[in-house]
């Protein structure tokens, strides 16, 4: 297997584009299986079988994660990062049987926003004006989404405002650990802690899963295994700032889903906040890539972090 020119991950926007439109399409995938198992097993639960199930994709990264010695700083950052992502799964799962799958896909945008601001207190980032009025209008974007005072809100959307503050608090993590441990190592670690982290969660409310439920949950897992696969392979062909747009095909698929197997109606509010979200996310992510070309010497190595 011969290894690509290291200046030309960043050179195939077409490329990177269809990748990333096959993420998307597999974690829709995720979100209509979940969706389809309802309230008949708790979320806490189904959350767990999915990351047992997932378990079997570290087998070829076994042998390398087993020659790994991580500090004691490293060894807290990777518990904390489980726990942290533990109660986002687990809120995940459980907004996705109370609110329609388009608005949990539009709030999910507000991950790397929350990213950003958490950057600024936990790493010490500056947040420039005109970053912190992209974070202020995702927000608004947020509450156009919610609207409270105006509808009654559900319990599934609190669960999706938790979400994905839990998993910013990941990623960051995760950050913070790329740049320490290879990738493979990073992702197979979050596998382990999070199951470790939801077996308590699972076992507290368990109950027995039809043969079918299992199905779902193994396609839940392959998907979302494929997804994160794609996405890895959409960024090494394509700037961040080529693939992050595409994201956006994903609301208008969930939408799409959501009319057509779930009889969920059409919000037009739903849209017009992921659209404000979604357009601030990607300025942010131009910020950003312009702000590495500008504070760093540019090397045939750019790679995203």
């Amino acid at each position: 297997m011969t290894t690509s020119p290291p200046n030309t991950a960043a050179n195939n926007p077409v490329k990177g584009i269809l990748w990333m439109i096959a993420t998307g399409l597999c974690f829709v995938a995720v979100t209509a299986l979940v969706k389809t198992l309802g309230e008949r097993i708790p979320a806490a639960q189904s959350a767990f079988l999915r990351y047992v199930i997932g378990l079997v994709f570290l087998i070829p990264v076994w042998r390398e994660l087993v020659a790994v010695r991580l500090t004691g700083r490293q060894k807290k950052l990777f518990a904390l990062r489980g726990v942290v992502h533990s109660l986002g799964v687990i809120l995940w799962f459980y907004a996705m049987t109370r609110i329609p799958i388009a608005e949990v896909t539009a709030m999910n945008y507000l991950n790397p926003v929350y990213v950003t601001i958490l950057a600024v207190f936990v790493l010490g980032e500056t947040l420039a004006l005109r970053r912190a009025l992209a974070v202020a209008a995702a927000l608004v974007g947020a509450l156009i989404i919610l609207r409270p005072g105006f509808r009654e809100l559900d319990p599934g959307h609190i669960a999706m405002l938790g979400t994905a503050l839990f998993f910013a608090g990941s990623y960051l993590i995760a950050k913070i650990m790329s740049g320490e441990l290879r990738a493979s190592v990073v992702v197979a670690l979050l596998s382990i802690t999070v199951t470790i982290g939801l077996a308590p969660f699972a076992l507290a409310v368990w109950v027995t899963p039809s043969f079918a439920d299992l199905v779902v949950l193994a396609a839940v897992a392959c998907f979302a295994t494929a997804g994160h696969y794609t996405m890895t392979l959409a960024f090494a062909a394509a700037p961040v700032t080529v693939t992050q747009p595409v994201t956006f095909l994903q609301l208008m698929w969930s939408v799409l889903l959501g009319v057509l197997f779930f009889a969920e109606p059409v919000d037009p509010w739903v849209i017009l906040g992921g659209v404000v979200i979604m357009a601030s996310v990607i300025f942010i992510t131009w910020r950003e890539a312009v702000l590495r070309k500008v504070h760093r010497t540019p090397t045939v190595n750019e790679t995203k972090g």
